[in-house]
């Protein structure tokens, strides 16, 4: 199956604070999951989020970039084979969820 990718336009400003290395990685991450964006449980590379701290981030999933300290979260549309890019940011603080589901809420994902 070929899925497509898509991004929130937020995104664009997320990708933009990262420095030239991070962008590299995040490239990377993107496209290695993008081979496979399922969740882990049906063999992909995707790792399934729920209710974080009180945010319902149920069915979106996430990439953890540990050595860059960045989470990407991203939500499979599986009627359209579309995997669309909610936000990138940093993983040492759980704002990334709040704006995720906010991102989410807002396009009405």
């Amino acid at each position: 199956m070929s899925w497509h990718i898509g991004y929130l336009d937020e995104v664009a400003d997320d990708f933009t604070k990262l420095d030239g290395s991070q962008k590299i990685r995040v490239r990377k991450a993107i496209n290695k999951t993008l081979q496979n964006p399922l969740p882990r449980g049906e063999g992909g590379y995707g790792i399934e989020l729920g209710n974080k701290g009180g945010v319902n981030l149920t069915n979106c999933l996430e990439i953890k970039l540990r050595g860059e300290g960045l989470r990407v979260i991203y939500k499979l549309i599986r009627t359209e084979t579309e995997m669309i890019i909610v936000i990138i940011g940093a993983r040492e603080d759980e704002k990334v969820y709040d704006d995720a589901n906010e991102r989410i809420t807002r396009y009405r994902l």
